[in-house]
């Protein structure tokens, strides 16, 4: 183990670059302490592999490296694309594969997976750019399901280019501003509830699929939601384990490790839910979670004593 080289792959294409270059400088520094030899790939919002300020092909980058530890969000690092790579490469890497990672960041296509799998979902819809009737389409969905909605991205990840809606014309402005942005969208009806999150970790003190500490996510009322702000922001209260009953808490890890089985996740996972009086509703499941001081899983494995080095450590020797 301490002979190997570790690649760390952070940055990205995608929104979520600080985030990603966050979780990759954790994950240096925990594979320094623990004596590892390490390379610093920063792949750069134009998709270039940087190895030392110098742009390199992602097989000479890694040429020297064991092990690719993927520390990026969103898309490139969690829809499939580095792991294609990674794949004609022949490198272990950490995390799922390309397939379920594609898979997973499509919200739609997750929802009508973990919904056959008796997973509850909120009534949603996706709207494309071109259905260009803004007004009709939102009076459609109106009569579907309302009064209070959420926007988002098909796929996308942290809550970027999310929008919470009340009524029909707060609908159609949040629809006109998230087609402007995407291609397609994912029209949600808002379920009242309280915010909640469950990390997976495969082959962890013995069991295949350990399931950490249910987090209440309580976000500062005047933001309405969990957005992208106050994930990072240290504005919202993460409370570990979280405020629930003991079948609430039970039904919360049954249901994310339905999700990371049935989306064919691999190492680790995390997947969000809101508990309402009427039940426990699946948001969505991400693939690389984040790792940094701010981010939940590691919250989660803290609150159970595994420390994050060991943590690190242990995905990186059982990478495939």
């Amino acid at each position: 183990m301490k002979n190997l080289r570790v690649a760390v792959l952070r940055g990205g294409t995608s929104e979520e670059y600080d985030v990603s270059m966050k979780t990759g400088a954790e994950v240096l520094s925990a594979l320094a302490r623990q004596g590892l030899s390490t390379v610093d790939v920063i792949i750069n919002k134009q998709g270039e592999w940087m190895v030392h300020g110098f742009a390199k092909e992602p097989a000479a980058a890694l040429s020297t490296s064991d092990v690719a530890f993927v520390a990026l969000h969103g898309a490139y690092g969690e829809d499939g694309t580095v792991q294609r790579i990674l794949d004609r490469i022949g490198i272990r890497y950490t995390g799922s594969r390309a397939y379920p990672s594609a898979l997973t960041m499509n919200k739609i296509l997750t929802k009508d997976i973990l919904r056959s799998a008796g997973v509850k979902t909120a009534p949603h819809l996706r709207v494309t750019r071109s259905s260009t009737d803004v007004r009709r389409v939102a009076a459609g969905i109106e009569s579907l399901f309302g009064p209070t909605y959420f926007v988002k991205p098909v796929n996308g990840g942290s809550s970027i280019a999310t929008y919470k809606a009340h009524g029909i014309h707060e609908l159609v402005n949040a629809l006109t501003r998230a087609l402007k942005e995407r291609e397609e969208v994912l029209v949600e009806k808002c379920i009242d509830g309280r915010e909640a999150t469950v990390g997976i970790v495969e082959n962890l003190r013995g069991q295949k699929h350990y399931s950490l500490p249910v987090i209440e996510i309580v976000p500062p009322p005047a933001n309405g939601f969990f957005d992208y702000e106050v994930k990072y922001n240290g504005a919202t209260e993460e409370i570990c384990p979280g405020r629930f009953s003991r079948e609430e808490k039970d039904a919360l890890s049954d249901a994310a490790l339905k999700a990371h089985h049935h989306l064919g996740l691999s190492q680790y996972s995390r997947s969000d839910f809101i508990v309402s009086p009427n039940g426990i509703y699946f948001l969505e499941t991400n693939t690389l979670p984040g790792l940094t001081n701010e981010s939940l899983l590691p919250k989660a494995l803290s609150a159970v004593g595994h420390s994050y080095d060991d943590f690190v450590l242990h995905l990186v020797a059982s990478a495939s």
